[in-house]
């Protein structure tokens, strides 16, 4: 929360950039991408700019009951969102469109810190963790991150779920197998 807008803006934009530019995203045809939060890594470009290209591009619906994450295609950003669970862009009533997770190929997962393992730290709920194995095999896992979000260790347990790559405005970290798309 202590980044400023201008940092937060310059190096998301660079971070996009490298993801957009990665094998995992070129041969994406669909995709699940996180609406950015507070100072999280700024995704509208992406999600933009891979509508723009034709990808079928979804975000998550958060149901903090069943702590459960479901996709929903996204045909119009930022139009189809509204302020959902803890204030986080989700799709509007009108705008769910369910999407299967093992018809994804790239999901953009948020985090608060890294480790080079591909080790995360998310906000305690476990959402992803329990998403993340409903993928198809072969899906990727991108996490994009600020150089100052990655640690030495952030400690994992034994039902997290590690990405395969962390981006940063400074460096690529291919953290584990990740498969091509």
């Amino acid at each position: 929360m202590a980044l400023s807008p201008d940092f937060v803006k310059e190096k998301s934009m660079i971070i996009i950039d490298k993801i957009m530019s990665s094998d995992p995203y070129r041969k994406a045809k669909s995709l699940m991408v996180y609406a950015d939060f507070r100072n999280e890594v700024r995704t509208g470009g992406l999600i933009i700019r891979a509508l723009e290209a034709g990808k079928k591009v979804s975000v998550p619906i958060t149901d903090v009951r069943e702590k459960k994450l479901t996709p929903s295609r996204l045909l119009a950003y930022p139009d189809d969102l509204a302020p959902g669970a803890w204030g986080i862009p989700e799709p509007r009533p009108g705008c769910v469109r369910p999407v299967d997770p093992g018809e994804l190929d790239l999901v953009v997962v948020p985090g608060v810190a890294f480790d080079a393992r591909g080790n995360r730290l998310g906000y305690g709920g476990g959402f992803y963790d329990r998403f993340l194995p409903r993928t198809r095999p072969g899906a990727v896992y991108i996490a994009p991150a600020f150089e100052v979000q990655l640690v030495e260790d952030v400690f994992p347990g034994p039902h997290d779920v590690p990405v395969h790559i962390v981006v940063t405005e400074k460096r690529i970290i291919t953290a584990g197998p990740a498969e091509p798309v």
